[in-house]
């Protein structure tokens, strides 16, 4: 029996290998998608292109400009002298942001009133609109934090004027707030996902149009024994992109791994019965390898929005919500990013491991039945 599944295993293999596209596809693709995710794949937002639009011109709408240009968020990009200037950058996306000021700025800071100013954010991409916003408010709430201490002639002293609250923050897990530790892990779940889909899929349908089906089919071997023997090798290569995949993440952008790997791997291996199951489940269905490219990523794209990868699952629609629990790169998700940033083990991530688990073996037990339907 096992020299039999060997036998396909070494077949599986060398058909693989034997194609040089191929070969770039399983080793050189991953490392192209892990480098373009680790350098734009970020919803950090800096070096923000900013227009200046002041109106009062004075020391305290200079020190304001200052405080803004002199952090890691905002360039000033261009010095705006009127309405409809302002109104044209920002049509022309020259800038994505304005601060204006208008006049008697200083004297209302001086006064007993309160002075207004303004950031005009291009509000085409919300999501980073927001963060911008966000941004300024920061800057301002430490300004105001200056002028009020040099109003109030109040030193940092352990004896304080009047109460105030001092407010610490502390990050946990991403100390840095780095978007590129929150992304990195979840590639390697869309490289496993989409690689053993497209590469046992596109296998056995690839014995059906050369015509070697019918050859396996009279030969000795089982079908329990041809359906090992097709998806082991493809397992295989998918651990040999996660070993990949994550040494160029460790070792050059730096990502935290604070987890096990051998639970690491051990979960991949169980996340990797649902896609072989469903590839397998694909071959079945499609009968040129043209179909079953579509097929894959009908399914592959929708399990990647419902997954959480980019979009928050609490932020979707109840109904949506319930679906993504029937996504195994959901589960899949949650694991490699608390085994990367947290470094939980079992007894946190026990849940989506045994759901994971189960999926896994419900799917690689339906398509393996139809698969062997199939070739009966």
């Amino acid at each position: 029996m096992f020299e039999r599944i060997i036998a396909v295993i070494v077949k599986e293999f060398l058909q693989v290998l034997r194609d040089p596209r191929m070969k770039i596809i399983i080793f050189i693709s991953p490392l192209i998608q892990v480098l373009i995710f680790g350098y734009a794949a970020t919803m950090d937002i800096t070096n923000i292109p900013t227009g200046i639009y002041d109106l009062d011109k004075t020391k305290q709408s200079r020190d304001v400009i200052r405080a803004f240009t002199y952090s890691k968020y905002f360039i000033a990009k261009r010095y705006i002298s009127n309405e409809q200037e302002m109104i044209d950058v920002i049509n022309r996306s020259e800038v994505n942001a304005v601060i204006k000021f208008n006049r008697g700025f200083a004297r209302d800071l001086t006064g007993n009133g309160s002075a207004q100013m303004q950031v005009i954010v291009d509000g085409t991409d919300s999501n980073a609109a927001q963060i911008i916003l966000s941004y300024g408010a920061q800057i301002i709430a430490k300004y105001n934090y200056e002028v009020l201490k040099e109003r109030a002639n109040i030193f940092l002293t352990k004896k304080n004027l009047f109460p105030s609250v001092d407010l610490r923050d502390r990050r946990w897990f991403n100390e840095n707030l780095e978007s590129k530790n929150y992304y990195l892990p979840g590639v390697i779940a869309l490289i496993v996902s989409i690689m053993s889909l497209l590469l046992t899929s596109m296998a056995i349908v690839r014995e059906k149009e050369i015509g070697t089906m019918e050859q396996l089919i009279v030969s000795p071997i089982k079908p329990i024994e041809l359906i090992a023997g097709k998806i082991v090798p493809f397992g295989i290569i998918a651990i040999i992109q996660v070993v990949v995949v994550t040494t160029v993440g460790v070792l050059w952008f730096k990502i935290p791994i604070r987890g096990s790997l051998i639970l690491l791997f051990g979960s991949t291996v169980i996340y990797l019965l649902t896609t072989l199951g469903i590839g397998l489940f694909i071959s079945t269905l499609s009968s040129t390898q043209q179909e079953a490219l579509m097929s894959v990523f009908l399914f592959y794209f929708p399990a990647v929005l419902l997954s959480g990868f980019a979009y928050p699952i609490a932020n979707m629609p109840r109904v949506i919500q319930y679906i993504t629990f029937f996504n195994p790169l959901r589960y899949y998700l949650v694991i490699l990013r608390s085994i990367f940033l947290k470094g939980v083990g079992v007894a946190i991530l026990w849940p989506e491991l045994t759901v994971l688990l189960l999926m896994g073996a419900i799917i690689i037990t339906l398509s393996a039945s139809r698969f062997k339907s199939r070739l009966g």
